[in-house]
Order: C-alpha cells, then sequence, then structure tokens
C-alpha cells in the first residue's frame, strides 16, 4: 500500500489517480482501434469515451457513496467528492456509462450492439487498472489468508486496524489479472465472433469474475449482505451471468438466422 504516487510542495498526486489516468488512456487506445468495426469515427469515438468515463465516474461514486453515506460520508459531505481517496463500485458507474451511450448511439444512429461489443476489451482494462489503484490506496481490500500471496497493509491503515495487522488476500490484484485476461479474451471475440457476442460474453464472465472474486473481499460489512450470504456486486454478478447467457443465446440464434437467409 502506498497511496501517494509523489508530492512537490502543495501538490499531492495519488496513485488511484496515476492507475485511472492510466486506465483512460489504454481503454481509449482499444476503442481508437477497434473503432471501424462499429463505423465510429473520430470525433464519435472521443465522445463516447467522454461519455463513459463521466458516467462511469458519477455512478461509480453514487453507489458508493450511497453503500457507506452512515460509516464514511454522513458527518464529513466533503469527502463525498474526494474519488482520489479512492471509493468507486464499478457496477454503478458501468449502468449509468452504458445508458450513456445507449442514448448517444440511438441519437447518432450507430449500431449500439456493435458499439457496446468495441468497448469491452476496454472496459476491461479499464477496470484492471482501477483494481490496481485500489491496491496501492488499500481500499477494496482482502480478507485474511496465511498462503504466500498475503500482504500486510501499513500500521494504522484501515485493513490493519479491521484485521490487527494479519496478512490479506491482495484481493485487488485478483481482479485485475482477471480483467486482464477478460480484456484479451473480449479483443478476441470482436474479431472472431458476430455482433452481440462480445458483450453477452462480457457479461457473463464478469459476472462469475466479479461473484468469485467477492468471496475473498473482507471490507464488506454483515448488513450489507444479501440474505446474510452474498455481497451487493455479488447479487449483481449472480444477475449478471444469466443476463449475459440469455444475450448470448438470442445473438447466436439472430446470426444463424441472418445466415441462413442469407445462403437461401
Amino acid at each position: 500500500m502506498h497511496p501517494i504516487f509523489f508530492t512537490l510542495g502543495p501538490l499531492t498526486i495519488r496513485w488511484y489517480g496515476v492507475m485511472a489516468a492510466i486506465g483512460f488512456l489504454l481503454a481509449t487506445m482499444l476503442i481508437t482501434i477497434n473503432r471501424k468495426r462499429a463505423n465510429m469515427s473520430d470525433p464519435q469515438v472521443s465522445t463516447l469515451v467522454f461519455i463513459a468515463i463521466i458516467g462511469g465516474v458519477i455512478g461509480s461514486r453514487i453507489t458508493y457513496v450511497m453503500q457507506n453515506w452512515s460509516a464514511q460520508f454522513r458527518d464529513n459531505l466533503l469527502e463525498v467528492f474526494r474519488i482520489d481517496h479512492g471509493g468507486l463500485v464499478f457496477y454503478g458507474g458501468f449502468f449509468l456509462a452504458v445508458g450513456g451511450i445507449i442514448v448517444y448511439c440511438r441519437k447518432s444512429k450507430l449500431d449500439m450492439v456493435r458499439v457496446l461489443d468495441v468497448f469491452t476489451p476496454a472496459m476491461a482494462m479499464g477496470h484492471a487498472m482501477g483494481r490496481i489503484g485500489c491496491f496501492m490506496n488499500g481500499c477494496c481490500y482482502g480478507n485474511v489468508t496465511h498462503s504466500w500471496l498475503g500482504v500486510h497493509y501499513p500500521e494504522g491503515s484501515a485493513p490493519w486496524l479491521r484485521y490487527s495487522g494479519a496478512p490479506l488476500h491482495p484481493v485487488q490484484i485478483y481482479e485485475a489479472c482477471g480483467n486482464i485476461l477478460l480484456a484479451g479474451i473480449m479483443f478476441l471475440l470482436l474479431r472472431r465472433t458476430k455482433r452481440g457476442v462480445p458483450i453477452a460474453s462480457y457479461l457473463t464472465f464478469y459476472g462469475i469474475l466479479r461473484f468469485t472474486d467477492e468471496f475473498f473481499r473482507g471490507d464488506h460489512s454483515f448488513d450489507q449482505l444479501w440474505l446474510g450470504l452474498f455481497t451487493p456486486a455479488q447479487t449483481v454478478g449472480l444477475l449478471l451471468i444469466p443476463a449475459g447467457i440469455c444475450v448470448l443465446i438470442y445473438f447466436s440464434r439472430k446470426n444463424d438466422k441472418k445466415n441462413n437467409q442469407t445462403n437461401n
């Protein structure tokens, strides 16, 4: 855990912000590389990236603040705006960003599904960099482990206080690695599969990744668990998995039907 990248006089740059910026650059690069697969122009890419970033940050922060209002923000309203301290919930930003993309695609007469396909490797890569930022920042930490993978957080930090200095799963790195792998898979699927398959696969695979990863998280309280069993993110993951499978079946059948009509 090293939250500060560097300090120069009154200026302090945090690793969380640095990794967020790297994630933004990598995501934009991937979308630009793949833009022609959705017939997007460079200006449209710039606009869509802007919409996705703004929607993602706002949605992620609102969801996090809602989940932690009493514990962190009720008595410190200014902290709501300090996203450089960490505290973003991915699925909140995901849904708001996708909503913004859909609205823009309809107004610009872009193929909404194909645009979302193009965004899948970018979303996964950007998310991976964000998770590395979480690791450096010391948020979204894991639960206790005695394996060689365990990490020790600095004395006085939130994870150290909660678990009395015990070694914890580097759960942020687990998810970052999973998202990097997912970005590679999505990049290949975008080139080798039909319309709609990448976004459907992303929903399914990410749902599985997040559901599994949450078992190693240690920053949740019992009153946040759904039915006393699942975290909010796991609940969303459980919904994403069947949703992604249904979307995958739909587009697979639609593409097969289209191919049969072409052959006839």
